[in-house]
C-alpha cells in the first residue's frame, strides 16, 4: 500500500506557472504508475497526466498538452505536475493516484490509492 500527499497548490493569476508535489509513502514507488486528476466544482473527476514507473513514458489530456509536464524523481518517492500558461479553465481540486499495475491510463478507477488533493485557483 502507498500513501500519497499533495503539496504546491495555490491562487495564482492567469498566465501564471506552479509545480505540484506528490510524495509517496513507502519502497517500492518506482513499481507504480502515477497519474494526475483534477476536479473543478460540479464536475466530474478528469485525468490531467500520467507516467510510467521509471518515468520514460508520459501521457497528457489534450487540453493541457504543451502546457503542463508530469515527472517523477523515484530516489525522493515524488512525481511532480509542472503547470504553466495556467488559465482560469484550470483551476480545480488536484489529486495525484498510484496505480499498480503498468499501464498508462486516463480512467480513474482504474487507480488503486489517491491523496487528499491540493486547490488550484486560477484568476483572470
Amino acid at each position: 500500500q502507498v500513501q500519497l500527499v499533495e503539496s504546491g497548490g495555490g491562487l495564482v493569476q492567469a498566465g501564471g506557472s506552479l509545480r505540484l508535489s506528490c510524495a509517496a509513502s513507502g519502497r517500492t514507488f518506482s513499481r507504480y504508475y502515477m497519474g494526475w486528476f483534477r476536479q473543478a466544482p460540479e464536475k466530474e473527476r478528469e485525468f490531467v497526466a500520467a507516467i510510467s514507473g521509471s518515468g520514460g513514458i508520459t501521457y497528457y489530456a489534450d487540453s493541457v498538452k504543451g502546457r503542463f509536464t508530469i515527472s517523477r524523481d523515484n530516489a525522493k518517492n515524488t512525481v511532480y505536475l509542472q503547470m504553466n500558461s495556467l488559465n482560469p479553465d484550470d483551476t480545480a481540486f488536484y489529486y495525484c493516484a498510484a496505480d499498480e499495475s503498468p499501464i498508462l491510463s486516463r480512467i480513474d478507477r482504474r487507480y488503486d490509492f489517491w491523496g487528499q488533493g491540493t486547490q488550484v485557483t486560477v484568476s483572470s
